[in-house]
């Protein structure tokens, strides 16, 4: 990823990330191995754009407000934006896929995710931060494990030990 990185040069990847959502990240070799600093939001709405199939949807906390009846009396507009082209984004959800299938996230299916999924985990120095996000063509989903100030959390604190099993929880 770093050597690609290099090759391609800094700026279309800083500008890639920053039309995925992502700002302020570092011109460093190691942004390829996700060195910048990010929020679970924006790494959560950066992965989105691929299982829309290129599209950047901004993050909404809520989709829409049901009466009693079961009636829409408010629906937010869903607000999208190309950012890669379909066929870029189809391949990133087949290496995505792999990951899952047979990757660092393999254990997803041994947790009883039988549905089509992919996703990423991602680890940092000293484990002090566990991450993985993951999505179904219907639904993305981050999770992040971590302390406010930064320690270790685990001498082994994968994200595919920790933030893993949260998320197929979550979606089973």
């Amino acid at each position: 990823a770093v050597l690609l990185q290099q090759r391609v040069g800094s700026g279309p990847v800083l500008r890639l990330v920053r039309d995925l959502g992502v700002s302020e990240q570092p011109d460093v070799p190691s942004l390829a191995l996700g060195s910048g600093l990010v929020t679970p939001l924006e790494l959560t709405a950066a992965y989105a754009v691929f299982p829309t199939l290129g599209y950047r949807v901004r993050p909404r906390g809520f989709v829409s407000v049901q009466n009693a009846d079961g009636a829409d009396v408010h629906r937010v507009h869903i607000e999208r934006e190309r950012i890669i082209p379909d066929a870029i984004a189809f391949q990133m959800v087949s290496m995505l896929e792999d990951v899952i299938d047979r990757g660092t996230a393999a254990s997803a299916r041994r947790l009883g995710i039988t549905f089509p999924a992919a996703g990423k985990t991602g680890t940092t120095d000293d484990y002090t931060d566990a991450w993985f996000v993951g999505f179904t063509p219907a639904m993305v989903v981050g999770v992040w494990v971590g302390f406010d100030q930064p320690r270790t959390i685990a001498s082994d604190g994968f994200g595919a030990r920790l933030a893993l099993p949260i998320w197929a929880d979550f979606m089973q």
